[in-house]
């Protein structure tokens, strides 16, 4: 049940942003396992001016900013499998490996209200946090 937000520095054609969107939610459904309908994923491209980046990447209009929200319970070893997931899925798109920066925020399942306003640890999920 991850909450994604893709931040993008240019405009991308509506079948990009999918294809972006896609990347990033299959490479949770990989490494977190969760449910290939648990799909909460927004896009946001800003003016250039409006999101400074490093001023070392090459293709600056590329660099993405992935921040994701998750229950808390992910071992290190599927935190790393997503990174390296994402990464690998946005450069087959064309974005440099170097240019995606990924923030993972690990909230306890008490701090959600989800499925018509109930605390996350009082919901049965349908799929394991813990892997």
């Amino acid at each position: 049940m991850p909450s994604v937000l893709i931040e993008v520095r240019t405009s991308y054609t509506r079948e990009q942003e999918l294809a972006i969107i896609e990347a990033v939610h299959m490479a949770l459904r990989d490494a977190f396992k969760i449910l290939p309908g648990d799909k909460n994923v927004r896009l946001i491209a800003h003016e250039p001016h409006r999101f400074a980046c490093p001023p070392d990447k090459q293709k600056p209009e590329l660099y993405t900013h992935i921040s994701i929200d998750a229950f808390a319970g992910r071992s290190v070893d599927a935190k790393r499998d997503l990174y390296s997931a994402i990464v690998r899925n946005l450069e087959t798109l064309g974005i440099p490996k170097d240019h995606t920066k990924i923030l993972l925020r690990d909230i306890p399942r008490e701090n959600w209200g989800i499925r018509g306003g109930q605390a996350g640890c009082d919901v049965e999920l349908g799929f394991k946090v813990n892997v």
